[in-house]
């Protein structure tokens, strides 16, 4: 039974992960890459960062729930409406049932005790940036899972951030305040009183929970990574993130009634385990979604084993080549440039593997990108002052201003000399030729030959 079981463990797995073909049918494709992701996914759950990276936004919570619930208490002071927090902690820790309640009530009365005023100008920008580090720490977690390796400068950060915590809970209560003030119209309740449009409102009132959370985390989705992230796969991630979200709400709330022995156990402290497993699910649930939408705009980084993908040495030549001729045939074409989306859709190389090679070309000054947005990738000088030789230099030597560089690595005369061999050989095959022939050569080969017959 087992050589019969592992055989067709094996020939499952080539099915699944063999490359698609364009000739199969759409719905077999998106079956297939439907099974993918979600097999891609449970790997990164089981022995991904995901786990590890929400317990630490756990202990960042911890440390500046206060202050960022403060910062928000006193602006919608400001507004009249800091009545409203205690029953927003209510919903978010309604899975706790009535410790969920003995936890809110203990936070606002942090928050209405502390007195902004005696802190200083010291203890307030420590106030400020214990709040904005809960933000970094959402932000690096999310540009970790859309393999973004550079944040934000710190001027743009900052500013997010404070707009995020001054603005936002300002437009949320709003909202909930334009919400109801029109369901208390009376002509709006005299509609709703109609037996159609009422089950109607009640589905979409019973809904409404979901579709607040899938809007919440969509908007986190699109608006905190540092990188384009397109509305459809933010919708996606969104939406699984929000319904994953409710419905394990739902089971912390079965799981929190019926564990009257944690209360037995742990006592007092009870609560507060019992609070930091539900941020925990909460933060988990969050990236999990990140996930789901990084997969579904990027699919090149469905693979069947884990990691970053890994280049090669000749993977990186083919690739610099490859991004420079493309670099150097839309400038001679007068074309618009490729962005680094547009490099990873038309390579089909992943951003992680794309981002080596071109910070090595910008490195040696090879490539500029552009102040657009996203920005382009434009050659530095013209295509004809620079050589296919220079390129292939660049990127054998991508790295070594950083780590081990051949003059620190001694190595045998026989090694040398077949070193010596090899370079000389590249210099006398193509030392001469230019991108600018290269991007000549690839325009030519893509144009039909007029001699041959025209196929239909």
């Amino acid at each position: 039974m087992k050589p019969i079981a592992a055989n067709l463990l094996s020939r499952l797995e080539s099915i699944v992960w063999s490359g698609q073909n364009t000739e199969q049918p759409t719905w077999q494709r998106r079956s297939l890459r439907a099974v993918r992701t979600v097999l891609v996914l449970a790997r990164d759950l089981a022995f991904g960062q995901l786990t590890l990276r929400a317990m630490g936004l756990v202990y960042t919570t911890l440390l500046s729930i206060v202050p960022l619930l403060a910062l928000s208490f006193s602006v919608l002071k400001a507004f009249g409406v800091y009545n409203q927090i205690q029953p927003m902690l209510l919903r978010f820790l309604a899975p706790l049932g009535e410790n969920g309640e003995e936890v809110a009530r203990r936070i606002v009365q942090f928050i209405e005790h502390m007195n902004v005023g005696v802190l200083g100008v010291l203890g307030l920008a420590l106030l400020v940036y214990t709040a904005i580090s809960l933000m970094q720490k959402i932000e690096e977690s999310l540009n970790y899972i859309w393999h973004i390796p550079r944040p934000r400068h710190f001027g743009e950060r900052f500013s997010r951030y404070l707009s995020v915590l001054m603005v936002g809970p300002i437009l949320v209560f709003s909202a909930l305040g334009i919400t109801a003030t029109v369901m208390n119209i009376e002509t709006v309740r005299d509609l709703l009183a109609i037996d159609a449009l009422g089950q109607t409102a009640a589905a979409v009132s019973r809904l409404m929970p979901y579709l607040l959370v899938i809007t919440a985390f969509t908007f986190v989705y699109l608006f905190v990574p540092n990188t384009r992230v397109r509305f459809g796969p933010a919708l996606i991630g969104g939406a699984v993130g929000g319904i994953a979200w409710q419905t394990a709400g739902w089971g912390f709330a079965i799981f929190v009634a019926s564990s009257n022995q944690y209360a037995a156990i742990y006592s007092g402290l009870a609560i507060l385990i019992l609070f930091m497993i539900w941020l925990y699910l909460s933060w988990l649930i969050l990236l999990f979604g990140a996930s789901v939408a990084f997969y579904a705009q990027h699919p090149e980084y469905l693979f069947a084993k884990g990691g970053e993908p890994r280049l090669s040495n000749r993977m990186r030549e083919r690739l610099a080549l490859s991004v420079m001729s493309l670099v150097a045939g839309r400038f001679l074409a007068g074309e618009r440039m490729p962005s680094l989306a547009e490099f990873t859709r038309l390579l089909g190389v992943p951003m992680h593997a794309l981002h080596v090679v071109l910070d090595a070309l910008e490195s040696r000054e090879l490539v500029v990108q552009s102040s657009d947005d996203p920005p382009t990738y434009l050659p530095t000088r013209d295509p004809s002052l620079i050589s296919v030789a220079q390129v292939l230099e660049t990127v054998r030597a991508a790295g070594e201003e950083r780590f081990l560089s051949p003059e620190g690595l001694p190595a045998p005369p026989a090694v040398d000399a077949v070193l010596e061999l090899m370079r000389q050989a590249v210099e006398s095959s193509v030392g001469e030729m230019t991108l600018r022939e290269l991007a000549e050569r690839g325009r030519d080969a893509a144009k039909p030959d007029p001699t041959l017959p025209e196929t239909r």
